[in-house]
């Protein structure tokens, strides 16, 4: 299938790697692949050109360099600002997180739960959204730290993560976001935001996938997650990925300067999808606030249907969407965001992602507004076709 024909409507999941952003890496990955630890002036070069892509993807959230470290992705982010929450506080054996953060979140969670570690699961309401007053009330003597996603990668719906950032202050406890689906998307201001901790992840913003960071407060306590070497300024190990790191930088200076003007025109597609669905197929019902939600994101629930079968029909048009988290994808349970919301399991496995970028188009749209109305109506029409005899009609 050649870029022509593809309609892609899955940004929450990847997003293409800008022009741009390529054009800059290569000259890493060509003349010059020099280490940028080494003390010659050919890894100098080198370094200086990480030195510079930190500067850029700290300005992006308003922190400085020096509390920037790059990762392997959003995940290790994730895992490490929680972990180091814990082993710098060794009498803290508490967190607090809720029942919707990406399975980065869930699955760590549930690994220090089996090591004694104890976590309050925050529940959400029926629209996705927190009571930030279960946060304050959950938060104990022995809370090493709090972490909540600034926006949820399923529904987009945009958490309160300013006023939790100010009760765990109050409180005297550490307070870490998951902001990986927001770069691009929303201005990230992590002075105004006071978070102590912040992942970010490079391929949502229309960088290679394999790099991440995780902002740091100056003065919090960090403690290494991945040890080795003295790269990082000591706080992660490991030879530096110089040319995503380097694409990080050019993808945070492109974002920075279109943003408002991107969010306007994908705002804009967003919601004329949605009405374009609502309008033509019955039986479709939003997961998550209308607002505040990411301007890219739309999650929908198809009545009477399976999202597996939904999404091969739709593949087999050219059109990429999903039924959630790609991380989560094989699963055959339904996702555990829209299950925390209270959906039933009819409609949980229903439940469509469709979510754009900045390189969406009207022809996208169109297309998925042709064909998807076709695709609900022949699923309707045949009551007993699921995802397995969707999947030989779609290979016929």
């Amino acid at each position: 299938m050649n870029e022509e024909s593809i309609y892609y409507l899955d940004n929450n999941a990847t997003t293409r790697v800008a022009p741009e952003v390529v054009e800059a890496m290569l000259p890493f990955l060509t003349e010059q692949w020099g280490n940028p630890s080494s003390a010659y002036s050919f890894g100098k070069t080198v370094g200086k050109a990480v030195a510079e892509a930190r500067e850029k993807v700290a300005a992006l959230i308003n922190a400085n360099p020096r509390e920037i470290i790059f990762t392997s992705c959003g995940t290790e982010s994730n895992n490490a600002a929680i972990n180091s929450a814990l082993t710098s506080q060794p009498g803290k054996r508490h967190l607090i997180t809720t029942a919707v953060e990406h399975s980065a979140n869930i699955k760590f969670g549930e690994s220090l739960e089996k090591r004694g570690c104890e976590v309050t699961w925050i529940p959400v309401d029926r629209a996705g959204q927190l009571d930030v007053h279960e946060i304050h009330e959950a938060i104990r003597e022995d809370t090493a730290v709090v972490s909540v996603m600034t926006a949820n990668n399923e529904t987009g719906v945009i958490y309160p993560v300013e006023e939790i950032a100010a009760i765990c202050r109050s409180k005297g406890v550490l307070f870490h976001t998951d902001a990986v689906q927001t770069p691009g998307k929303l201005k990230l201001d992590v002075k105004s935001m006071e978070a102590d901790y912040l992942s970010l992840s490079a391929h949502k913003l229309h960088a290679p996938k394999g790099i991440g960071i995780l902002y740091v407060r100056k003065g919090v306590s960090f403690q290494p997650y991945v040890m080795g070497g003295e790269q990082e300024q000591g706080r992660r190990g490991g030879t530096e990925n110089v040319a995503s790191m380097v694409a990080f930088g050019k993808a945070a200076e492109i974002a920075m300067a279109s943003l408002d003007k991107d969010l306007g025109r994908i705002k804009a597609l967003r919601d004329r999808m949605e009405e374009g669905i609502f309008n033509t197929i019955e039986g479709v019902s939003r997961n998550g606030a209308k607002k505040p939600r990411l301007a890219n994101t739309s999650n929908l629930s198809f009545a009477n249907c399976e999202a597996g079968a939904i999404l091969l029909l739709l593949d087999r048009e050219g059109i990429c969407a999903s039924s959630g988290s790609a991380c989560t994808t094989g699963s055959l349970a339904p996702s555990h965001v829209l299950t925390a919301m209270g959906l039933t399991p009819e409609l949980a496995m229903g439940a469509v992602r469709l979510s754009l970028s900045k390189y969406s188009t009207d022809k996208e749209i169109d297309h998925l507004l042709e064909k998807l109305p076709e695709i609900i109506a022949k699923l309707r029409g045949n009551p007993t076709k699921t995802t397995e005899s969707a999947t030989q009609e779609a290979k016929r």
